[in-house]
């Protein structure tokens, strides 16, 4: 017997731990599995499109770092005040508000739900 002290969550336990002796192998018996009906394969959803580039004029919001568009509050040609919620961004399993910092009117949605987005890429356009 071997005796080992073994600490958990700041807790120490005496272990005692028994030599086996004799040979061991391990040779799994593996029997191959019949096919049963197949499920009908679904096709993979096609990928949200990717933001577009901008051509207005007038205050560009820039995404701040890279995830996935998962709400727009917005419809072009909505009139918006500073502080209001345009977009909201997942990006490492959190949501994050992308907010308007100036009042006026959005000239240009570049995004789309769903869109896969960069850091820099131009989500919207105020004017």
């Amino acid at each position: 017997m071997k005796r080992y002290n073994v600490t958990v969550n700041g807790n120490i336990y005496q272990v005692e731990v028994e030599e086996v002796k004799g040979e061991f192998t391990s040779t799994p018996n593996v029997v191959p599995e019949k096919p049963t009906s197949s499920a009908p394969v679904q096709k993979p959803a096609p990928p949200a499109p990717a933001v577009k580039k901008s051509n207005a004029s007038g205050e560009k919001i820039d995404c701040p770092m890279p995830g996935t568009i998962v709400k727009i509050n917005i419809a072009e040609g909505a009139t918006v005040k500073k502080g209001d919620v345009l977009f909201v961004l997942e990006a490492m399993k959190m949501e994050n508000e992308i907010m308007s910092p100036v009042d006026g009117t959005i000239a240009e949605i570049n995004a789309a739900k769903g869109a896969a987005v960069n850091t820099g890429d131009v989500l919207a356009v105020i004017a």
